[in-house]
């Protein structure tokens, strides 16, 4: 069994849609990023290159590379599954959590978890997310934006 561990955060931006586990969720803003911005799919990716000692998102997927400007998450998470794959690997399970204090992510998650799993080749029950708050605390509990971390285990 081998273990990653991914972390993403991102700033609240106006005129984007907030995307999340590849799921539109209603919010006033959405991420600022190169790509959709998607912290849910951003960190999970680099919990899978972390388990499979392949590095990060930003090395398949450099954010100066203009091929990535826009681009889908969910699409990004599936072609780094498939190096984790190509080195002899497949994937087992995923926990994820959600820090943020808006908007609440509960009426969204069986769909993330679905979406998620699907780019894996897995069963939604393989995945999980939930959501918390920072409390009001620092940048996220002031609404400045969101933060995600992963953990993957792959065999």
């Amino acid at each position: 069994m081998r273990v990653g561990i991914g972390y993403d955060s991102h700033r609240f931006a106006d005129g984007r849609k907030l995307i999340l586990g590849g799921v539109e969720v209603p919010h006033s803003q959405g991420l600022a990023g190169h790509s959709d911005a998607d912290a849910v799919a951003h960190a999970l990716t680099d919990a899978i290159m972390g388990a499979a000692g392949l590095g990060d998102i930003g090395a398949l997927f450099p954010d100066t590379d203009a091929r990535w400007k826009n681009a889908d998450s969910i699409s990004l998470l599936s072609q780094a599954y498939r190096k984790v794959t190509e080195a002899g690997l497949r994937f087992v399970s995923a926990d994820i959590t959600v820090i943020a204090e808006q908007p609440r992510i509960g009426p969204y998650v069986g769909e993330m978890r679905r979406k998620l799993a699907g780019a894996l080749s897995a069963a939604a029950g393989a995945v999980s997310v939930k959501g918390k708050s920072n409390e009001g605390m620092g940048w996220i509990g002031n609404g400045e934006g969101l933060a995600v971390i992963a953990v993957a285990v792959l065999q």
